[in-house]
């Protein structure tokens, strides 16, 4: 049953976009997005560039709200997180500590062991490492059927596959323009996603989505971003038992990373059900193709009542506590 939060009318909230992430572009379509469902039901919206300029002008505005609908860093990693609450502005998503532990797919790892939840071995590499030591470290723990990923970037910017294995030195180079890696086992599976919605006291698990690409080819930048390049079905075509325990995992890793308002837990199942999760996104899209708004309509909410139901939690967290 969807749970209906007290709705907070005219209010003004500057939704930033932009900046000088990878995935601008995206940002961009997601803003353009919630600008629109946020003046479909009354309240004022104020779109800015994440720039230099950024500041003053929410100085000018005086927000009652700022919805960072930025995708990588440094709008996802705590940077802007820590820019508004220096400012006192309320904001849409997670604070700083929990957007910077998320982003940093090393530390999540580490966090997500610590507590019992299904994740593959890693081998993360920094720009200075010893390129050789690295790269030994890697083929005696997982060999060279690996995925290479960056550290602190979303939407699959910078990944690398080698389901055969190859030349993985070349794939970690290739990875290493945006700083610090991760080296994974290659897993075959299926992948799958799971919204959470977090209401107050109240932890919604989406239902799961299972997301389908053309033969031979991944959930890429090019797949998630092109209209007809991915199927997303809903609920994905698993057993109960297999849906329960993802969700419960998206709940758990959501609490784990100490996050609020909203979160996205991606996984890899495969052939035997075997369960790995691979990251959470604290600021997932809001894109007309993106994965979370459409495990939000499956729970009751439209988009304009999700991105309300958002914009509400942040007003209501920079009130006042009542008077004793």
């Amino acid at each position: 049953m969807r749970l209906v939060h007290s709705r907070a009318h005219n209010l003004t909230v500057a939704v930033l976009m932009g900046g000088q992430s990878a995935e601008a572009d995206v940002s961009v379509k997601s803003a353009t997005q919630i600008e629109a469902a946020l003046r479909e039901v009354g309240h004022k919206v104020k779109l800015l560039e994440l720039n230099g300029d950024c500041v003053r002008k929410l100085q000018e505005i005086k927000p009652d709200v700022v919805f960072p609908a930025l995708h990588g860093p440094p709008g996802e990693d705590g940077t802007v997180q820590g820019m508004l609450e220096m400012l006192g502005l309320p904001y849409v998503g997670s604070d700083v500590r929990g957007s910077a532990m998320a982003m940093d797919k090393g530390v999540a790892k580490l966090l997500f062991k610590r507590h019992g939840l299904p994740v593959s071995e890693e081998v993360v590499i920094h720009p200075d490492d010893n390129l050789a030591a690295a790269l030994a470290k890697v083929l005696e723990t997982m060999s060279d059927r690996v995925a290479i990923k960056p550290l602190n970037q979303g939407s699959a910017i910078g990944v690398q596959l080698y389901p055969n294995g190859g030349d993985i030195e070349a794939g970690i180079l290739a990875t290493s323009v945006y700083g610090a890696c991760m080296v994974e086992p290659f897993i075959a599976g299926r992948e799958m996603t799971v919204g959470v919605l977090h209401l107050e006291e109240d932890l919604i698990a989406h239902p799961v989505i299972e997301i389908r690409t053309p033969d031979n080819e991944w959930y890429d930048y090019k797949n998630r971003y092109t209209k007809g390049k991915s199927e997303h079905i809903i609920p994905a075509p698993i057993s109960a038992a297999l849906t329960k325990r993802l969700q419960d995992v998206a709940v758990r890793a959501h609490q784990v990373l100490g996050l609020r308002d909203f979160s996205r837990a991606d996984f890899i199942v495969t052939d035997a059900d075997d369960v790995f999760l691979l990251e959470v996104n604290t600021l997932p899209g809001m894109t007309p193709l993106s994965l979370y708004p459409e495990g939000a309509l499956s729970t009751g909410y439209t988009f304009s009542q999700l991105i309300e139901t958002l914009v509400n939690l942040a007003y209501q967290r920079g009130q006042p506590p009542p008077l004793l």
